[in-house]
């Protein structure tokens, strides 16, 4: 199976611009922003969607939430506001298959989710 664009930021393969590093997650920058601020965060562990996670994941995923609102407030946007999304296969929005989460905010996001 060949390395996602996520693996290959993990190993320095490829550059980003990173905003968090530990033992579990990285984040970074999104290269094709969303919003004035839009983060990835990306456990290092593969899991290639949602669906393969596992309980033995929970305490994973529920700290990959804690980076993100840590990013939140370094990032000053813990007052006004921000999302925090994960997308799950093609339909959903999923182009990197590597799960990882999506932080955006620096403005007033549209509520049309469709």
């Amino acid at each position: 199976m060949e390395k996602s664009i996520f693996v290959k930021i993990i190993q320095r393969e490829i550059p980003a611009t990173i905003v968090f590093e530990d033992e579990q997650v990285i984040a970074f920058e999104d290269i094709q922003p969303k919003a004035p601020i839009h983060i990835i965060i990306v456990p290092k562990k593969i899991i290639t969607t949602l669906n393969e996670i596992t309980p033995e994941d929970n305490e994973l995923l529920g700290y990959c939430l804690n980076v993100a609102k840590k990013i939140a407030f370094m990032k000053h946007i813990h007052e006004s506001g921000y999302r925090v999304v994960m997308n799950c296969n093609y339909d959903g929005g999923q182009t990197v298959y590597h799960l990882h989460f999506h932080l955006l905010g620096g403005h007033k996001l549209n509520h049309n989710f469709a």
